[in-house]
């Protein structure tokens, strides 16, 4: 297994506008996010940017970073689009999607997502949490994962993704975090494949995968981490990262 991290970004966001830039003691968010991805050694880490100025500011640092269309629809394109130019000669046969407003994210956590490729069978992985607050369970803002782990199993295969408080019945709920491991050649089926109807209604793509028979495995770990999309996270994620200094 030979991975690379690469962390889409773009400076349009209704929230947060220019998010990526937003400063965190000094450094740019999208720069924490390289260092998370670096901090975890499984590869090398690079930022798919669709502005120019998101290279500057990651190329400043000494990162490095790839300019894409700035029309390309989603991450998932823009990290696909990023490995042309990063990997030409398709020696990293593992691509990690790690968003870039995860400033926070343990380092660990992108070791994690590798273990489901690990087994055969999967196509995709992906990280999951258990849901502890009631008001997480019926936000439609925390996507649910329906996937079952036997007793004490590590991985477990997705069978669904929702914004429903979903599966119905006791037990836990599984809080989907939006980082995900493909092996190469199932990025660029995914990317080739034209939106699904439970995408389209649910607004979220990793529906399409599972539409077209692919096999997502989730990974469990302990707590969700948070993502930047708000002044208010933007501050949570400075108080976070004030510890680590």
């Amino acid at each position: 297994m030979n991975p690379i991290v690469v962390i889409p970004a773009r400076m349009a966001a209704t929230r947060l506008p220019g998010k990526p830039l937003a400063d965190i003691h000094g450094k740019p968010m999208i720069v924490h996010c390289l260092d998370r991805a670096r901090e975890a050694g499984i590869g090398p880490a690079a930022v798919a940017a669709g502005d120019a100025e998101i290279v500057a500011a990651v190329t400043a640092s000494g990162g490095t970073a790839v300019l894409t269309d700035p029309n390309l629809p989603r991450g998932t394109d823009r990290v696909d689009a990023a490995l042309a130019t990063l990997d030409p000669e398709g020696r990293h046969d593992i691509v990690v999607n790690l968003q870039g407003d995860l400033p926070s994210i343990p380092p660990a956590y992108l070791r994690a997502v590798l273990a489901p490729l690990m087994q055969p069978g999967f196509d995709i992985a992906t990280l999951v949490a258990p849901i502890e607050d009631e008001a997480d369970a019926k936000a439609p803002s925390v996507v649910k994962a329906v996937c079952g782990f036997p007793p004490g199993a590590e991985v477990a295969p997705a069978l669904y993704f929702s914004r429903a408080q979903v599966p119905y019945g006791e037990g836990p709920l599984w809080h989907h975090i939006g980082i995900y491991a493909f092996r190469r050649a199932a990025l660029s089926r995914f990317v080739s494949l034209p939106q699904s109807p439970l995408e389209l209604r649910e607004a979220l793509e990793q529906l399409r995968a599972l539409e077209a028979g692919m096999r997502i495995g989730c990974a469990r770990v302990e707590v969700a981490p948070f993502g930047v999309d708000t002044p208010a996270d933007l501050a949570r994620a400075r108080a976070a990262l004030a510890l680590r200094r």
